[in-house]
């Protein structure tokens, strides 16, 4: 992780953001304290695919059905 000081990275910030999409992890200092950090965010979603988690979900029999007493309760 290298830490970088404000003027730099604004000089650089092309660059840095390259560096880190490849995986590096940068912060950002101010008066030699880190102040912020910079990150990739998530990777795109891409296309969902049916099935995907079949057998990794699990839904209770009585699911739909109301629970004893919940009528009542909402009068």
């Amino acid at each position: 992780m290298e830490t970088i000081n404000i003027h730099k990275a604004k000089t650089n910030l092309s660059s840095l953001i390259e560096r880190v999409l490849k995986g590096e992890k940068i912060v950002i200092a101010r008066n030699g304290k880190p102040v912020v950090s910079l990150n990739k965010i998530g990777k795109e979603k891409g296309d969902r695919v049916p099935g995907k988690l079949k057998g990794k979900i699990w839904v209770a029999p009585d699911f739909d059905e109301t629970p004893q007493g919940f009528e009542e309760y909402m009068k």
